[in-house]
């Protein structure tokens, strides 16, 4: 149970900039799944193993990021033309085995049988993105809309009551741009200051220690709140808030 150390206010924006600054480089890659867009060739291919690494980034990252890689192997690094085409059907099979952890091979069947489909009536699922949705709330909505019409609920939240984390991670991959982790495809046409932090248990408690919100669950409420304050201390950017929550993480 974490302890909550009062900092005096004044000293939060200083603070938060020194580790934003310190942790956002090209060595926060290797260990996190954000890694594997960097690892393939191709707008569309980025898209699609963004998507893919941040629907598995789950529980330990010593088992879901080989899980990851897995993916890339079975593909042979072109995920998108392994979705798009119908090939994943030789690799996962659609069956009740486990593939990782709560997911079944049919969870990931059933996934990859609805991307497929976004791509083949959109043709990427950027194109469906700048479609459907304006900022980074109205993104959210609608991919949770467009796998809730498919009937999947296990790996995509049904809706943005939640704080649909990895949805938010996946957006902050795709649209901040100047960044030597995030890719910026979207930035043309989602604003990075309308993005909101993919928050989980650990990134609240951290927003809680320094005093940014006083929220108690993980939600998509609270989610926008902590966005808002991170908005203070970064205006043209709120989610270089994220890398620095990190950073205060790993050092308190």
């Amino acid at each position: 149970m974490y302890t909550t150390r009062p900092i005096k206010m004044d000293n939060i924006e200083s603070l938060l900039k020194e580790y934003a600054v310190k942790y956002e480089t090209p060595d926060f890659l290797p260990a996190d799944p954000s890694w594997f867009m960097h690892q393939v060739e191709g707008h569309e291919n980025q898209e699609t193993t963004a998507f893919i690494a941040s629907c598995l980034s789950y529980g330990s990252r010593k088992q879901f990021m080989p899980k990851i890689q897995n993916i890339l192997d079975m593909a042979g690094n072109n995920v998108h033309e392994w979705v798009a085409s119908g090939k994943f059907a030789n690799d996962i099979h659609d069956d009740d085995d486990c593939f990782y952890r709560l997911y079944t091979n049919h969870t990931m069947f059933t996934l990859l049988t609805a991307l497929k489909q976004m791509i083949d009536n959109y043709g990427s699922i950027g194109c469906y993105v700048k479609a459907n949705a304006r900022d980074g709330f109205s993104a959210v909505k609608a991919i949770t809309d467009y796998f809730a019409s498919k009937g999947i609920e296990t790996i995509i939240p049904k809706n943005t009551t939640s704080a649909c984390k990895r949805v938010c991670m996946f957006l902050r991959w795709m649209v901040r741009d100047g960044s030597p982790v995030d890719l910026g495809l979207w930035s043309s046409f989602i604003d990075k200051r309308s993005l909101i932090i993919p928050m989980d248990t650990h990134v609240l408690q951290e927003a809680n220690r320094l005093g940014l919100i006083t929220s108690k669950t993980a939600s998509m409420a609270a989610a926008r709140k902590l966005t808002a304050r991170l908005a203070e201390i970064f205006p043209d950017d709120p989610l270089k808030g994220d890398f620095a929550l990190f950073g205060y993480g790993v050092n308190h």
